[in-house]
């Protein structure tokens, strides 16, 4: 009853002391803020596998630990969703391994097709979340202020789209040298100031397309 309805597009919910996402949100709308609050799950599906009209999600500052995305099936034109200033330790974008060892992509290849701006920025991750790859559209990934430790081979895998990478303050001491050979578009931001990096990253850097590229190195341990 505290929430802010236009009629048509946009509810605002923030800073009404929420601890669960309202029921009743309506599929029509394109802009849902629900930050600070008290909220601390998040279930994309709502098991009517409607599909929403959502553009716009905001779930910055609220309480939540562990999140899901793998059921976001019915959010096929989110563009943005914001979850800085939580608690998450746990983010699983990548689907569950089956026995035979192969991955059930069925659900996968549905999974946040639209999204183009992806920030958990001031969270608790110590690693990248698997799976960034599954989000086709995804351009622009922020992560600062974490506790992500180091940047392995597949962390950025088949992120075809990205153009611009945050990981400033976090605790990252390793990244491999092939870690963004593949990012062809990235040509905005690559920020990896105060770190712990220790030495340069000549192998990284050559990879890079310096021409339209701006890399931040500054306030590490070297």
């Amino acid at each position: 009853s505290e929430c802010r309805w236009d009629g048509q597009f946009l509810l605002n919910c923030s800073f009404t002391k929420i601890s669960t996402i309202p029921e009743d949100i309506s599929q029509t709308a394109v802009t849902v803020d629900l930050s600070y609050n008290n909220i601390k799950t998040f279930v994309c599906s709502d098991g009517r596998n409607e599909e929403w009209m959502l553009k716009h999600l905001n779930l910055s500052n609220n309480l939540i630990s562990e999140l899901t995305l793998t059921t976001c099936t019915n959010l096929r034109i989110l563009e943005t969703l914001n979850l800085n200033g939580n608690a998450i330790h746990t983010l699983t974008l990548d689907m569950p391994t089956t026995a035979h060892g192969s991955k059930k992509y069925s659900i996968a290849d549905r999974l946040l097709p639209a999204l183009k701006v992806f920030s958990v920025e001031r969270n608790n991750l110590n690693t990248v979340p698997r799976g960034l790859g599954l989000l086709q559209s995804l351009q622009t990934i922020h992560m600062s202020s974490n506790a992500i430790q180091q940047i392995d081979l597949k962390d950025f895998q088949n992120c075809s789209q990205l153009k611009d990478i945050d990981l400033r303050n976090n605790k990252i001491t390793k990244i491999h040298p092939d870690a963004f050979r593949d990012l062809n578009k990235l040509q905005v931001v690559l920020d990896l100031r105060e770190n712990a990096l220790t030495i340069p990253l000549p192998q990284i850097l050559v990879s890079l397309n310096f021409f339209q590229l701006e890399v931040y190195l500054s306030k590490n341990a070297w």
